[in-house]
């Protein structure tokens, strides 16, 4: 794991565990260990029903169900996604710079990999477009730039765009690397249906992504494109009381800094929703305006402080 300050090269499953022991420690929280299967909303709240059949209740729903990558069935490719085949160059580019890299995906998203890659971290590339060059990707990559062609003999990119039998990792970069530099050494052999292979270092991929879970769908959110439509404000969902956050969201952010971001976000604005329907109850209605009002004229304030420091400084620093 990449991108979290303090914990850079720990497994994912250790700091799952981690979080999962510090949060255990507050004593508010019930983890269960089961799937959902069922979502619905229901009368001032929602109805969550999971695989072994046992149903709860809650007042706030909080999306964390994720994206999952749409690989192409070519064997092998899933097996080592995220062991030297990754889709993010900020992310695992770094471990794998200066080595022979494959971007894999059609021809007009690949452009975008290779413009990532060239010149910081790789300068061997070659794209690796699986058959799928046709008219329409010749249309959709020139109309991205008209000069992409000169662009990639620039970069010395070759184009292969033979049909991907099968992708073997030969050898194990998570075994094989320099601790000084913090370099992987991945190998991969590339099989076409001519009978022919390449070797490559590592591999980097331009596929779609969809929701990972059919939850929002049950619940009836509003997506943009792929994505839960969070636009109405504090990661709200269109579905009064549901949030999401993560990569699943709309604020097209895809990294574990953001999902935590954005899980401390939601877990803000729904704890203010909750205690203002609470003290709505005993107090009645206009109290519950009232809070809220005072949370966001609070916001504000926060905001415009911080802006008239920001101004001050920039003020400062051109004297």
């Amino acid at each position: 794991m990449h991108d979290v300050i303090g914990n850079d090269h720990v497994e994912p499953a250790d700091f799952r565990a981690a979080a999962r022991t510090q949060i255990s420690f507050y004593n508010v929280t019930t983890f269960v260990d089961q799937k959902v299967t069922y979502l619905q909303p229901m009368n001032n709240g929602f109805s969550a029903t999971v695989e072994n059949g046992t149903t709860y209740t809650a007042r706030k729903v909080i999306l964390a169900s994720g994206l999952k990558d749409d690989l192409p069935n070519v064997p092998g490719l899933g097996d080592a996604f995220g062991k030297g085949i990754f889709w993010c160059p900020w992310c695992d580019g770094f471990e794998h710079r200066d080595q022979p890299i494959g971007v894999l995906g059609n021809l007009s998203d690949a452009y975008d990999s290779v413009k990532e890659l060239h010149p910081t971290l790789n300068q061997d590339i070659r794209v690796y477009s699986n058959g799928t060059n046709n008219t329409f990707q010749l249309e959709r990559i020139t109309g991205k730039d008209k000069n992409w062609n000169a662009v990639f003999q620039a970069y010395n990119v070759t184009i292969i765009d033979k049909p991907i039998q099968n992708i073997t990792r030969v050898q194990d970069g998570s075994v094989i690397q320099d601790q000084g530099s913090r370099a992987e050494f991945d190998k991969f052999q590339v099989y076409f249906t001519d009978g022919t292979f390449q070797e490559r270092g590592a591999f980097i991929t331009n596929y779609a992504t969809s929701q990972a879970s059919d939850l929002p769908s049950q619940l009836g959110v509003g997506f943009l494109g792929s994505k839960i439509n969070t636009t109405a404000g504090g990661l709200r969902t269109t579905v009064k009381g549901v949030w999401g956050i993560g990569d699943a969201n709309s604020d097209n952010s895809t990294n574990v800094p953001h999902a935590m971001s954005s899980g401390k976000t939601a877990a803000v604005y729904c704890h203010v929703e909750l205690a203002a329907e609470e003290l709505a109850r005993i107090s009645g209605n206009s109290a519950k305006r009232d809070l809220i009002n005072d949370r966001l004229a609070h916001e504000h304030v926060e905001q415009q402080m911080g802006n008239e420091i920001e101004d001050i400084y920039n003020r400062l620093r051109r004297r």
